[in-house]
């Protein structure tokens, strides 16, 4: 039977301590791009709320005023979409660079375990070939079952992604048809 020597145990220690560096940077850097793009936005919008504010001041009547406020909608939705859609793709890259680290992870953890079960089988005692079969056979259907787990979970995050831009493209649409009616009406 096969033990883990000392050097053995370190270097998987390691490895595993590097993993978890790994993972936590990749965190880290999808939090640096949301700050980044939070900044991005507050600066943008304090500018955008000076301008709208002397737009405002400007205004002489209802009718410029409804004008005015029909020509905001509009942008203002399409940045709120644009904003959300940034959201989406920081936490969407972040979500794939982990679970490519995982399933590296979990392909090298699953070839050291048939590798050991491997060791096992062929020092194993005469007469115990029925429950090697069982151990191999337990082995594939865990294989198979994390496979159908993993590709349900792609398919649910593709259709996610599907209905995110289906509602993002009808909101921008929506105010855009409600930006032209008040404007239609002001005119």
């Amino acid at each position: 039977m096969s033990y883990l020597t000392p050097e053995q145990f370190a270097a998987a220690n390691k490895a595993n301590i590097e993993t978890l560096f790994g993972l936590t940077n990749k965190a880290f850097e999808g939090v640096e791009k949301l700050v980044e793009l939070n900044l991005q936005v507050a600066k943008t919008a304090l500018g955008e709320v000076a301008e709208n504010t002397l737009a405002v001041l400007a205004v002489k009547d209802a009718q410029e005023l409804l004008a005015l406020q029909a020509s905001l909608l509009q942008p203002s939705a399409e940045k709120a979409a644009a904003y959300s859609r940034h959201l989406y793709d920081i936490a969407s890259a972040t979500n794939s660079e982990v679970t490519k680290t995982a399933e590296t992870q979990l392909a090298e953890l699953q070839k050291k375990f048939l590798s050991a079960v491997d060791t096992a089988v062929k020092n194993a005692p005469a007469g115990t070939e029925n429950a090697v079969t069982l151990v191999k056979s337990a082995i594939t259907a865990a294989n198979n079952a994390y496979e159908s787990v993993n590709k349900a979970a792609k398919q649910a995050a593709d259709i996610a992604e599907a209905n995110f831009n289906a509602v993002t493209t009808t909101a921008v649409k929506a105010s855009q048809a409600a930006s032209v009616k008040p404007a239609k009406r002001a005119a």
